[in-house]
């Protein structure tokens, strides 16, 4: 029966000489097979030497010394590295199959254990084989053992490195011996002059780049370790000024380039926007009018505005979007407003058209599940300008989709969107424009606005929309009450199932939120029906229904409709209704499972509720034992609803990377500069860029050419 194959673990991407045949083997071949290698490579992003020169290392490990077996014995749990002779090697079947090596020296044995091995490792680790492992010491059955340490065979006297062993990020089939030897190639192929002046670094105190790459690729012994792992120490200090420094000054240069083009000034607010402002049946809020300010000024602009616009769940910003494309639409020309669900498109598209269109504007609507016939219609529509503002979802990038002279693009949602999504749609008006030259001499685009609930932390703002200007709704319409959340262990079902049935009783309707399910989505779907019938059995005089993502859309829009007029009393539903769904009478929200969602998507599916006069409630059930991040959100939904704060709060519990999420910046994320800790050097890295590209604009090229490549497109959107 051949071995199993080892799965990927910590421990074996971290072997450092002869982990298993097959990463030998690779390593002995790689100046055969170098396409092979230069795909695993480009998979992680690694396509130049620059590329590898810059990844650094994620950890070190200390292989300069070897202690004896007994003294490591002591180490319960600390990781130590030991040198031996095999005594014993011996496949083992119970309590499962694995491999148990017995390695011994001077002061006595200890044993390696593997899960998962080759077979051919039982010839490799044969009796007499002298083996330096390096791993966590722990107390087992028969003395101190190893799980799956790193280890090599050697010869008697072999040297111990003088340096501490970089671990790299590493992916499928790249070994770090593979890894380490790609980067050592490449340190000896890059260009190492320094793209800044030496009388900058020295004001700035900074480490030269190529003394900072050494060091942080090859560590003396007598480093300070400390200041290493925590990235206190000054070769990481000039990498992460390095890092923020190259995206303020593409963010900047893209502003700067940006206010060069040309876009068609929307300088009417005539007939259709005062005919919507009148038509409306509320008034705007204050904050929803100087929002509106901002951006009609914008509009007016002979360079593309460029603004994202936050407000909390329910603040009013469709309305404002609506009066946006009016602007456009009153100014000749056209507006598209792209969401990311079909849900929330629908939502927008039933929403606007009733507004616009009593007053004589045509809205086109576009999404990937229309049929051909009425696909085709819509396409005529927006190509011939007939169609003045386009509603739509992804369908809107396709290549199909021409429009006749787009002034505006919105984006809802927009960080649901990739950074290439976005671009490709903000290009469809320059289609329609490529003739047009304006007074820069190019082509002109159409102003951008984009949307989100998701409020982004100041801090978090100015790094990575140092190109936008923001405009923030900080205040939510009259009449709207509080949400009370209480969070609710599983075992109480029964009685949340009881104040469902109360609050139907009472005239008012609910959501019923089911578990998210990432790994499947089938049985994320299988949860909701079975959710679904559970409750209709449960609440037999209470009409329930279920929605979603794999519904057609005209079944969608059927149970949404019923549940809108209130001919359903409960709406069991996945996460389709994140966004968008309004139904004021609905105050009743149950979110199944709350430890499995982030803070975000509680937060937008709480907004669902409390958006009529009726108290609004919003139970959190969840499943205990809570780990420590699960408990934080649940704690911090039950204190509250403000928005900006559960932002604020969600930042420090996930970090910038997985809050932005990378596909909503592209590859842009700081990979080493962290802003939390690092905020004093994101001040510098601002002032430097700003001084640069003043003063010294060859500096300039080459900074970005070292650190961004062909990645800066992406900072732009």
């Amino acid at each position: 029966m051949p071995a199993p194959k080892p799965g990927p673990t910590a421990k074996s991407a971290a072997r450092p000489g002869a982990a298993a045949p097959a990463a030998r083997k690779a390593a002995g071949k790689k100046a055969a097979s170098p396409n092979k290698l230069a795909d695993k490579l480009a998979r992680l992003g690694l396509q130049t030497a620059n590329d590898l020169a810059l990844h650094l290392p994620l950890r070190y490990e200390d292989e300069t010394q070897v202690v004896q077996i007994a003294e490591a014995g002591f180490m319960g749990g600390g990781v130590a590295q030991v040198e031996g002779i095999v005594t014993a090697c011996d496949v083992q079947f119970r309590p499962r199959r694995q491999l148990v090596v017995t390695i011994a020296d001077d002061s006595g044995p200890l044993v390696m254990r593997f899960l998962n091995f080759y077979g051919s490792q039982t010839k490799q680790l044969a009796e007499g084989t002298r083996v330096r492992a390096r791993g966590e010491v722990r107390h087992g059955f028969f003395g101190a053992e190893m799980v799956h340490p790193a280890y090599k065979v050697i010869n008697e006297g072999a040297p111990l490195p003088t340096a501490l062993t970089p671990v790299y990020p590493a992916g499928e089939g790249l070994s770090q011996a593979l890894l380490r030897r790609a980067i050592l190639d490449a340190l000896a192929q890059i260009d190492w002059h320094d793209t800044l002046p030496e009388p900058l670094r020295a004001s700035l105190k900074l480490m030269s780049f190529e003394a900072a790459v050494r060091l942080l690729h090859n560590p003396p012994a007598d480093v300070d370790e400390h200041a290493l792992e925590e990235r206190s120490h000054p070769a990481w200090i000039r990498m992460k000024f390095d890092e923020l420094l190259a995206q303020q000054l593409s963010l900047k240069r893209a502003q700067l380039a940006r206010r060069n083009k040309g876009a068609a000034p929307l300088t009417r607010t005539a007939e259709i926007s005062a005919e919507l402002l009148a038509a409306l049946p509320f008034s705007l809020t204050p904050a929803q009018q100087r929002v509106l300010d901002e951006i009609r000024a914008d509009l007016r602009q002979p360079f593309p505005m460029q603004r994202l616009l936050q407000g909390d769940v329910g603040s009013g910003k469709t309305v404002v979007a609506a009066l946006a494309a009016a602007q456009a639409i009153d100014s000749g020309y056209q507006a598209v407003l792209m969401a990311p669900t079909e849900i929330l498109a629908e939502q927008h598209f039933h929403k606007i058209a009733a507004w616009l269109e009593p007053l004589g504007v045509p809205v086109a609507w576009l999404t990937g599940s229309l049929k051909k016939k009425e696909k085709q219609a819509a396409l005529a529509k927006i190509e011939s300008g007939h169609a003045r503002l386009v509603i739509g979802t992804h369908a809107l990038i396709q290549d199909g989709v021409q429009f006749e002279q787009l002034g505006l693009v919105v984006v809802d949602e927009q960080h649901r969107f990739g950074v290439g999504q976005r671009l490709a749609l903000r290009n469809k008006g320059l289609a329609d424009a490529a003739a047009t030259d304006d007074s820069n001499g190019g082509a002109t685009v159409p102003h951008q606005l984009m949307m989100s609930a998701t409020p982004i932390p100041r801090t978090l703002a100015m790094t990575y929309y140092a190109d936008l200007e923001v405009s923030v709704i900080d205040q939510l319409p009259p009449g709207r009450t509080p949400i009370v959340t209480r969070v609710v262990d599983q075992n109480r079902r029964e009685e949340v199932i009881a104040r469902v049935h109360a609050a139907a009783q009472e005239g008012r309707q609910a959501y019923w939120v089911c578990p998210l399910i990432e790994e499947s989505e089938a049985l994320q779907l299988q949860t909701a029906t079975d959710t679904h019938a559970a409750l209709a059995a449960a609440l037999p005089d209470l009409r329930v229904g279920l929605v979603h993502g794999r519904l057609k859309p005209a079944e969608k829009q059927m149970v949404m409709d019923a549940f809108i007029r209130g001919d359903t009393h409960v709406l069991v539903a996945t996460t389709v209704i994140e966004v968008g769904v309004d139904v004021p009478n609905a105050s009743l929200m149950v979110i199944e499972h709350a430890e499995r969602f982030g803070l975000s998507q509680l937060h937008q599916l709480r907004g669902r509720v409390g958006r009529g006069a009726a108290a609004s409630v919003c139970l959190l059930l969840y499943q205990g034992p809570l780990g420590p991040v699960a408990r934080q959100r649940l704690m911090t939904m039950r204190e509250t609803t403000d928005g900006f704060e559960i932002a604020r709060r969600d930042l420090e519990i996930r970090g910038p990377g997985e809050f932005l999420g990378a596909r909503q910046s592209g590859q842009a994320l700081l990979r080493f500069a962290d802003l939390e800790t690092d905020q004093w050097l994101v001040e510098k890295a601002r002032e430097t860029a700003h001084m640069l590209l003043q003063n010294d604009p060859a500096t300039v090229a080459r900074h970005l050419a070292r650190w961004l490549g062909e990645k800066e497109e992406f900072l732009k959107v």
